[in-house]
């Protein structure tokens, strides 16, 4: 009874919603993909990932910055059943303008989140985690980008975790047409534990900073893009109660050209080995190099199709990896304009 409520509660709201709006229209996106990897160093990650995503959503446009946005990101992993294997609901209210963009519910993590380095949010997140759950916003202009966001992962009750994680990012181009700028990105993942006390049971912080210099010479070159930054990481992790904050410290650098469809990319680690729950286990190495060598023979309005084949090296280790992903959107079509 009490969801049928919620249900009817929830069709209520999106009536009126739409009622005042000066316009509907329909959005269909997805991301498809095939990811072989040969960990010598992981078995247990040593797996094929492989599926497809689509979402299929409504926006009702009250005006041209305030939004409200309701639909779903669909997962079928190929060969599972049912076809459908997990659905993620997709609502939320959207405030953008020319600098500003406020985010509030569950909304899709491509294009705000998707550019954190791997080593502190891994790239599995975007075929098993698309959503954010809770609030986002960034603010940009000529020179500066700053995003700030809160993602929950895990509602307290009596048996479930307390588990958010919450994180900024941003970029400063001091000067408009020159190469250089500085990035940084830093999230924290808090893990409390559930409404029944357990003995032994404590709050847990885990999370990580990078902080780069860079410099982009795409089209300066008779490269398309040619992009270098270096710069340092420090992890922070911490059992309340029982230790301070542990620092594994280290140097990064990465590297990215294209000229074409045809780019490599490579990142490089050196230094403490760390532990963070959402990265890429790599970095547990005091020494890590990854190459990827990328392809894009698809390419269209909306989409594109990429072959990405990567090489990880590690103390005495060398591992392989195989991938294609799509990614299509046809982007937002009117359906329904109210006049006024």
């Amino acid at each position: 009874m009490i969801k049928k409520l919620q249900l009817l509660s929830f069709f209520l709201i999106l009536t009126t919603i739409a009622a005042k709006a000066q316009n509907v229209d329909f959005h269909l996106n997805g991301f498809g993909f095939f990811d072989n990897r040969e960990y010598k160093e992981f078995p247990e990650r040593s797996r094929t990932y492989s599926g497809v995503r689509t979402t299929i959503d409504l926006g009702f446009n009250l005006d041209s910055n305030n939004h409200f946005i309701a639909g779903a990101n669909m997962l079928h992993e190929f060969g599972g059943k049912p076809f459908f294997v997990k659905v993620d609901p997709t609502i939320y209210y959207s405030f953008n303008n020319k600098n500003w963009l406020f985010n509030i519910g569950a909304f899709s993590r491509e294009g705000l989140l998707t550019d954190y380095p791997r080593a502190m949010l891994n790239d599995t997140l975007r075929y098993y985690r698309p959503n954010v759950e809770g609030m986002l916003t960034r603010f940009k202009n000529e020179h500066f980008t700053e995003t700030v966001w809160i993602d929950w992962v895990s509602r307290q009750t009596a048996t479930d975790r307390e588990q958010f994680l919450f994180g900024f990012s941003g970029k400063y181009q001091p000067w408009l047409n020159g190469p250089l700028y500085v990035s940084h990105y830093t999230f924290m993942l808090h893990d409390a534990g559930s409404a029944t006390p357990e003995p032994n049971d404590h709050i847990k912080d885990n999370g990580a900073i990078q902080l780069k210099l860079g410099a982009n010479f795409s089209h300066k070159t008779f490269l398309d893009s040619l992009n270098i930054e270096a710069g340092g990481m420090m992890s922070l992790e911490r059992i309340r109660g029982v230790d301070g904050f542990q620092k594994p410290k280290g140097f990064v650098a990465n590297a990215y050209l294209s000229y074409w469809r045809v780019a490599l990319y490579d990142e490089f680690y050196k230094g403490d080995g760390h532990h963070i729950e959402y990265g890429d286990a790599y970095y547990r190495f005091k020494t890590y190099n990854r190459l990827d060598f990328i392809i894009t023979p698809f390419v269209a309005k909306g989409l594109r199709g990429q072959f990405i084949f990567s090489l990880h090296n590690s103390p005495g280790y060398s591992s392989n990896q195989e991938a294609f992903r799509l990614v299509y959107d046809i982007g937002r079509k009117n359906l329904v304009r109210f006049k006024d």
